[in-house]
């Protein structure tokens, strides 16, 4: 993979905005950087709440979803929500199951199976939902693309309410896109041409949770309860790797918050199991951590087990199901990493800009979290397919300037099934496809080499005698940190490598003592990249400079970073270091 860095010069009074909000002049230009301009918007960037998000009746059908689920339940009508297996599912299932039971609704809810019914609402579970005598079906994070099995439940005499974050279906015709909408009584996604509701990047979750919103307020309910199941929206918001922009950022930052006074035994459970500090969690460890676990059961076993453990009031089950989904999550781990090393000696022989790979054993579940990393790796679209019960399926992870939805709509009669969005999409196809598939992507590529590049960019040059204490902790209203908000980039040049420490079990771990121009020095890390770095460092200075780092004598090594500060507590100490992330 190639890189390029650029530093951020976007202007702005930073000294003015300092003044103003009482921030320093680092942090006035980290949140212009961050395209925050305007006195008003940096106020919501800094002081947004919950009480700043949209208000649910701009979603189209949001009254009539209110109106028919007011009707059930005064009837005792039975409703079956349906979600999907990943976090977002999980979590949009779980926020409407547990409302709709406060609200004393007949209502259950079933996690469809990922290998047995596959993504989405099917006629199974539909006839399934009907010989059950159920008389409404809810569906959640799933639902817009279910042309099909939507009219079929409609031809059983169903009510059926979908609540969905992804694009709607298209047809080009004449150029001209022609959306298309199943025959559901009500559809609350965000993403129709005709809804009004301004914020169109929520996920599954947050769809659900102002659904939710609506319906308890119509209900003279109040909003209490449904804002206490926040940190469940904002978990899935992270997993779902979406924009930690506008509502979202509000979003995961009032869910952190609201996390630690959070008494729900089961999230408690997988914390504690995790070994993690609540009063410290970050969206972090909902995307690495947390949200892998409920996400390690609908990968290797079944979802079922992840919305079992958030429902459960036991402590002690809970603490027997968090184990076991911690259990699946390292198995997971292990065949991830496993699948990822097979994935990269594929795609390192692909002088391609689609990386089309076929992994005959992986399991299907972690194809995505493989394309992931390839992606990661080569900085190109990539797919990863895989054996499965009928045919072949796989998931695709993409660039920014790779639209993946709109070009795999270009060839959708290659699939018997295909969803997704710009970033990321599922599909199903028949394994002569495969070499088809490859061959269009790439031939309806538009992909230049200079959109190959990495573009790293760099919030400013900060010299390493600027980071202090103060400057780091006021660095905490920048976050949380993920997709679209990522954590500040600094960077430092003639940076001498006084001496190089290995550490961790597998050496992948390194600290560096490290010497400016200005003869200041600091520790410094580098994590997970350890390998890439001493390589660097032998092919630009040679193995005998190495070998004087390592026993801390005097040696040439010098080079340029991108790092990141933090504070370093171990044993009641405090200190100051720096996370290299890149290195030239």
């Amino acid at each position: 993979m190639h890189e390029k860095w650029y530093l951020q010069t976007k202007k702005a009074d930073f000294e003015e905005i300092s003044q103003k909000f009482n921030i320093s002049t680092i942090t006035a230009r980290l949140i212009r950087n961050r395209d925050i301009v305007g006195y008003e918007n940096i106020e919501k960037y800094l002081k947004g709440s919950i009480d700043n998000l949209s208000s649910p009746w701009l979603f189209k059908d949001m009254d009539k979803a209110v109106d028919i689920l007011q009707i059930k339940i005064s009837d005792e009508s039975k409703i079956r929500i349906i979600c999907d297996y990943d976090v977002d599912g999980i979590c949009s299932g779980y926020i409407l199951h547990r409302c709709l039971k406060e609200l004393r609704a007949m209502v259950d809810i079933v996690v469809p199976h990922r290998i047995e019914d596959g993504y989405g609402i099917n006629e199974r579970l539909i006839k399934q939902a009907y010989d059950d005598g159920i008389d409404t079906i809810l569906t959640c994070d799933n639902g817009i693309a279910a042309i099909r099995q939507i009219e079929y439940a409609k031809s059983l005499g169903m009510t059926v309410v979908v609540t969905d974050h992804h694009e709607v279906v298209f047809e080009e015709i004449d150029d001209e896109k022609k959306y298309v909408l199943p025959k559901a009584d009500a559809i609350i996604n965000q993403k129709q041409k005709d809804c009004d509701y301004p914020f169109k990047e929520l996920c599954g979750a947050m769809v659900a949770y102002q659904f939710m919103t609506a319906l308890f307020e119509t209900m003279d309910r109040g909003k209490n309860y449904v804002r206490g199941l926040l940190p469940y929206a904002a978990m899935a918001t992270v997993c779902d790797v979406m924009e930690l922009q506008g509502e979202n950022r509000i979003v995961v930052k009032a869910g952190i918050e609201a996390l630690k006074t959070n008494n729900d035994t089961g999230i408690n459970a997988l914390i504690e199991i995790c070994k993690l500090n609540k009063r410290n969690i970050e969206a972090y460890h909902f995307g690495f951590v947390l949200g892998p676990c409920l996400n390690a059961s609908g990968r290797l076993d079944t979802a079922k087990k992840a919305m079992e453990l958030l429902e459960c009031q036991d402590k002690e089950l809970a603490f027997t199901l968090a184990e076991k989904l911690k259990r699946l999550n390292d198995e997971r781990k292990e065949l991830t990493e496993t699948g990822t090393k097979e994935a990269v000696r594929i795609a390192e022989k692909i002088h391609e800009k689609v990386l089309v790979i076929y992994l005959k054993d992986c399991h299907e579940s972690i194809a995505g979290i493989i394309a992931g990393r390839v992606r990661e790796q080569f900085h190109k679209p990539v797919l990863v397919l895989t054996d499965a019960m009928d045919g072949v399926k796989g998931s695709g992870r993409s660039i920014e300037n790779y639209d993946m939805y709109a070009e795999l709509s270009k060839v959708k009669e290659l699939f018997t099934k295909f969803g997704g969005h710009r970033m990321a999409a599922g599909v199903s196809l028949p394994k002569e496809n495969i070499e088809v598939l490859r061959r269009s992507l790439n031939e309806n590529c538009n992909l230049t080499e200079e959109d190959l590049y990495l573009k790293v960019w760099i919030d400013m040059q900060l010299p390493l005698e600027y980071v202090t204490m103060n400057m780091i902790e006021e660095l905490k209203v920048i976050g949380p940190y993920g997709k679209g908000n990522e954590k500040p980039v600094f960077a430092e040049k003639n940076l001498k490598v006084n001496k190089i420490q290995i550490l961790g079990k597998t050496g992948n771990v390194l600290r560096l003592t490290i010497e400016n121009s200005h003869c200041y020095r600091m520790t410094a890390m580098v994590f997970g990249r350890a390998i890439d770095f001493m390589a660097f460092v032998k092919q630009r200075f040679g193995q005998s400079e190495i070998d004087k780092a390592l026993k801390g004598e005097k040696n040439n090594i010098e080079i340029m970073a991108t790092y990141y500060p933090k504070i370093n507590e171990y044993n009641g100490n405090s200190q100051i270091q720096i996370i290299i992330e890149r290195f030239c």
